[in-house]
Order: structure tokens, then sequence, then C-alpha cells
């Protein structure tokens, strides 16, 4: 006797997913305004992720942000699949995945994609995203000292032969859209030089001690959305990307004092900032009411003039997520990732 999957049943408690707010990407495509993350750092099980991606489905959630390397796609997409048979419908899911940096190769980056989606069991992805520019792939759990026997600088024909890899699969039907993660404004002005499909993102580090104004209004000058990670600052990131300098944007007395007027937690108001500024934050929580509170902010009143002109105001320029395992030569810098001075490091 075969046994049917579960109804799939929205929490009373939820929000209506047909009134969060979406953005137009610049095929006419519309993704949910908010996304859960599911990196789970070295502290949430797959699991745990995979229950809360159960957990935010049932409260309204139709946006989940995954990669392959975070390695809990197939326990996600095991709970993808229970929503799904139990009547959730595909087209309103909007599911990312990305390729990992071992996987550049075009017949890798094909089966990475393919494998993704098998995971998954969605049939195709709504975004696939290079996660990072570089091929320079590390072991999971090492330390910032390690290097990539052998890693090298970002090459953009190399890049390239990866993007058209991309670019084929949205031809094959397997994805609908292709974007990129951790670019600069000079890499992006070369793909963007080059390539036949455009992209649709940029997945890229964004909060209040972060909120890098000249490249998100580039990225929106070329129809390209902002898709912040790190939104709430990442106060629970690996312990290798933490310094003993960095700042925690959720205690910042600004984000405080706007959030106690409002009767906020400190994260909400990151999260109304960053929707505010047309960027897209997808914040990671295995909390049912951090999670559902997240959601239902999309929807709250917005944040005034003046509170957005404070919040822009503490901006400090702060990256959390360097990168360093990711450099190619002894006694580099991490700021050779980002090209800050508009020149790309070789």
């Amino acid at each position: 006797m075969t046994t049917r999957p579960p109804r799939f049943t929205p929490a009373p408690d939820g929000v209506d997913p047909q009134q969060v707010p979406q953005v137009t990407l610049s095929s006419g495509a519309r993704m949910p305004a908010l996304g859960l993350g599911t990196f789970g750092s070295d502290h949430a099980s797959p699991a745990s992720i995979a229950q809360a991606v159960r957990g935010a489905l049932e409260v309204g959630y139709r946006h989940i942000d995954c990669a392959a390397v975070y390695g809990n796609e197939r326990e996600i997409g095991q709970e993808l699949a229970r929503a799904m048979e139990g009547g959730l419908p595909r087209e309103e899911l909007w599911i990312t995945s990305k390729l990992w940096n071992d996987r550049h190769e075009p017949e890798q980056a094909l089966e990475a994609c393919r494998q993704s989606i098998r995971d998954l069991q969605v049939g195709y992805l709504d975004l696939y995203l290079i996660h990072w520019p570089f091929p320079n792939a590390h072991a999971p759990g090492v330390d910032v000292t390690s290097r990539a026997a052998d890693a090298r600088p970002y090459i953009h024909a190399d890049y390239m032969r990866t993007w058209r890899t991309l670019e084929a699969l949205v031809e094959e039907g397997l994805v609908r859209q292709i974007g990129t993660s951790n670019m600069t404004r000079p890499k992006l002005e070369l793909l963007l030089r080059d390539a036949r499909i455009r992209p649709a993102v940029n997945e890229m580090e964004l909060h209040p001690y972060l909120q890098q104004p000249a490249m998100v209004d580039y990225l929106q000058r070329e129809g390209i959305v902002p898709v912040a990670f790190a939104p709430l600052g990442s106060p629970d990131r690996p312990a290798r990307d933490r310094m003993p300098d960095d700042p925690a944007a959720l205690q910042d007395p600004t984000v405080c004092r706007i959030a106690a007027q409002r009767g906020w937690h400190p994260a909400l108001v990151c999260l109304r900032w960053a929707l505010q500024r047309d960027t897209v934050p997808i914040p990671m929580s295995t909390r049912r009411q951090n999670y559902l509170a997240n959601l239902r902010v999309t929807l709250e009143a917005p944040l005034s003039a003046e509170e957005m002109a404070a919040l822009a105001a503490v901006d400090r320029h702060h990256r959390l997520i360097k990168g360093q395992v990711f450099l190619w030569r002894p006694g580099q810098s991490w700021e050779d990732l980002w090209d800050e001075d508009g020149l790309i490091a070789r």
C-alpha cells in the first residue's frame, strides 16, 4: 500500500506568500524580495537546516538560497519534495544554487548543476550562480592561512568558459536565470562586455557596516539585482572568519535605537533597511520565531527618510567574509580579492 505524503499545510500565523514583495529581474522574472539562507556555518547541521526550510515554507517563504558547498542540498531537497508532493506548486518556489570553486571546468559545471537539481528534487533551478570568481577550492574546516596548491588569480578567459557553461544550462532549460557571487566591478565589467546572457543578480556581503553604495548603485544601473548575504552582520559566521576588530551590526547604537523606537529586534531594522535599498536579503535562521519575524518585516511600515539617513551614516566599510583562503600568492593581503583600486589583482 502506497503511503501518500502529508498535505502541505500553511501555518495559520504565517505570511501569505502573495503579499511578500517581489523584485523584477532584467528578464522579467519575479523573485521574492526576501529569502531564507541555508549556510549552516559550523553550528547548524544539515538536518536542522532542512527542518528550517520546511518550517519556512509553512510560514510563507518561497525563496530558498542554497549551494552545493553547504553540504545540505540533499536534506533540503527531501523537504522541498515533501512540500511539492503535498500540494505546494513548484512554480511558486524560487530555488537558487551555486557552483563551487572546484567545479569550474565546463563538464564539471554541467554535472554539478545536474547534481544540485537531483539533490534538491526541483526539476530545474530558478537561479544558478558562480559562487566565487576564483577556481581556488579548499578543504572543509581549514583556517585562513590555508591555500590550494594550484590556486591562481582571476583569469577572465577561464571565467568565461565557466559562464558559457551556465549560458548553456539556460538554453537547455535546466536553469532559468544565471548570476554571479562575490564579484567586483572590474570583473563584472569584463563579463558584461562578453556575456551572451547577462547576470541577473550578484550575491554579495551587505549589511549596515558594509553598505557598498557605489557597487549597489552600479549593479542597479546595469539591471543586476544585489542579493545580500550576511544581512545581519553574520553573527554565526565560522570561527575562521572572525577577527578581533570585527564590529557587530546588531549592537550598533543607531540600529538599536531605531529598533527600540519601533519595538523591533535589531535584526528587523537591518532587513527593513536592506529591502528599502532594493537589495534582496537572505538571512539564515533555524529558529521559527526568527525566520517568521524576518518574513513579517517585509510587510511592516517602511523606515523613514531620517531613519534611512541615520543608518547610512553607520557604514564602516568593514568586510566580515574576507575570503583569505582564495588567495594565490604567499604574503598577499585579502584586499587583493576585492579590486578596490579598480584593477584586477594578478
